[in-house]
């Protein structure tokens, strides 16, 4: 599926703004790395995140809800895997393993051309601790975390709080993110999207 990208010059007639999701843009997040541990292979690992702690479960956490109680929620579905299961928790900041690489960089030089905003599916448990960790989160100072709005990604009203927060036009939006579904919310709304694979390549899409 496509979806309508943007090629922006800095001639553009209107101010554009640039929407950056965070997990797997900015900085790296990959549980399958630390669930492969645990199990002892990568299969397993997967499995385990489509099936146990899967995206249904974890949006949960990222639109506000507890983790402590979905997690004894979740153990008492899955008592054979309690361990496993509490292990999201436990080791959550091991699974952030770092910036995306070549997105520092960018990031600054978008932010010279153009407004930048952010736009995150997280939790507030882990999110103020992850900014303090990461400091390319500190680079974006107007942003919307889900879970402070319990409401996730690609919900539209999501974008809306964003866009309402800021008083930005859909149309003048750009929004950058690494799931293709949440890209689609945002075109539906008039933004302009890019579906992010890679530094290079959102250079590319971004004329720069």
């Amino acid at each position: 599926m496509r979806y309508p990208l943007v090629r922006i010059t800095h001639t553009s007639f209107f101010m554009q703004n640039i929407i950056f999701d965070f997990g797997n843009v900015l900085v790296q997040w990959h549980p399958e790395l630390v669930y492969t541990e645990y199990f002892g292979d990568e299969a397993r690992a997967w499995w385990f995140l489509r099936h146990v702690v899967d995206n249904e479960w974890r949006g949960r956490i990222d639109a506000g809800e507890s983790t402590a109680e979905l997690t004894a929620e979740l153990v008492g579905r899955f008592p054979e895997y309690k361990e496993a299961i509490e292990l999201f928790d436990q080791r959550y900041f091991d699974m952030l393993t770092g910036e995306v690489p070549g997105m520092r960089e960018l990031l600054g030089e978008v932010m010279r051309h153009y407004e930048v905003y952010g736009l995150t599916n997280w939790s507030m448990e882990t999110f103020p601790t992850a900014r303090e960790r990461f400091t390319i989160l500190q680079m974006i100072d107007r942003y919307v975390v889900s879970a402070a709005e319990r409401l996730i990604k690609p919900d539209p009203r999501l974008f809306q709080v964003l866009l309402d927060r800021y008083g930005l036009r859909a149309e003048e939006c750009t929004f950058v993110d690494d799931n293709p579904d949440n890209v689609a919310a945002a075109c539906k709304l008039g933004m302009r999207g890019i579906v992010f694979t890679s530094a290079d390549n959102l250079r590319k899409e971004l004329g720069l």
